[in-house]
């Protein structure tokens, strides 16, 4: 492999839209630490894919809000590839209620994993993402969209989508761009678990593009601002193919 290969941390890597990411960045040609909270198996089939393609990639488990944990992925990405290009911030936890029903310790666990985790990675991002880099956060469609039961998830991610753009004005002169993607509807058990076939269809015909996202819709646009896309900076990018 070339000494300038690129080197991405993707958070959440082990299933959905984060697996699908770090499977795009590895056949991209950069080495992947697929960062997970806790299905091992999941993260390793993750590894096993960009390593079947002649990638370099390796699971590290992690909670995001935990500092420590989040060094050591970084520590673990600097040992064995010598440095920190990308990081992908995919974790997340969704827990859905109207918002006179919440339970608040509902409300807390999503804080604790969306936004804590999100100024937890960014923070360590800040400190050792190299020049050229990328930092990528996620949001999601649903603070434009605003669905019913959604309010406490779609608060934890307008956070995310306030974080990004100040850090990247934070990082000015370091040639790191900062980025959140905001998908919609896609197709992952996080967006599907709970929901009746009819509900899934309705949502899906209500899309310009009739049909629901995919997780490599999502990681198409990833992989842009991973590597070629240096002039986006600071922006939300909304990946949800025309939903309001």
């Amino acid at each position: 492999m070339s000494d300038n290969q690129r080197v991405a941390v993707v958070t959440g890597g082990s299933r959905g839209i984060g697996r699908a990411v770090a499977e795009r960045l590895g056949a991209d040609g950069q080495a992947v630490v697929v960062g997970y909270a806790g299905n091992q198996a999941e993260a390793e089939a993750a590894v096993a894919v960009i390593e079947k393609e002649s990638g370099r990639a390796v699971a590290v488990r992690a909670d995001i809000a935990e500092p420590a944990d989040v060094e050591t992925l970084f520590d673990i990405a600097e040992q064995r590839y010598g440095g920190v290009d990308v990081v992908v911030n995919a974790a997340g936890i969704m827990i859905l209620s109207p918002l006179a029903e919440l339970d608040l310790d509902d409300l807390d666990r999503m804080h604790r994993t969306n936004i804590r985790g999100a100024f937890v990675v960014s923070r360590e991002a800040a400190r050792r993402v190299r020049a050229g880099g990328a930092i990528i956060n996620f949001s999601t469609s649903v603070t434009r969209l605003h669905l019913p039961a959604y309010a406490a998830y779609a608060a934890s991610k307008g956070a995310v989508e306030a974080i990004s753009p100040i850090l990247a004005k934070e990082l000015r002169g370091r040639d790191i761009t900062v980025n959140a993607v905001a998908p919609g509807p896609t197709a992952t058990a996080l967006f599907l678990d709970g929901k009746s076939d009819e509900l899934i269809q309705q949502i899906a015909g209500q899309n310009p593009m009739q049909r629901l996202g995919r997780p490599e819709d999502i990681a198409e646009v990833v992989s842009s601002l991973a590597g070629p896309a240096r002039w986006i900076n600071g922006q939300t990018i909304f990946v949800n193919g025309g939903a309001a």
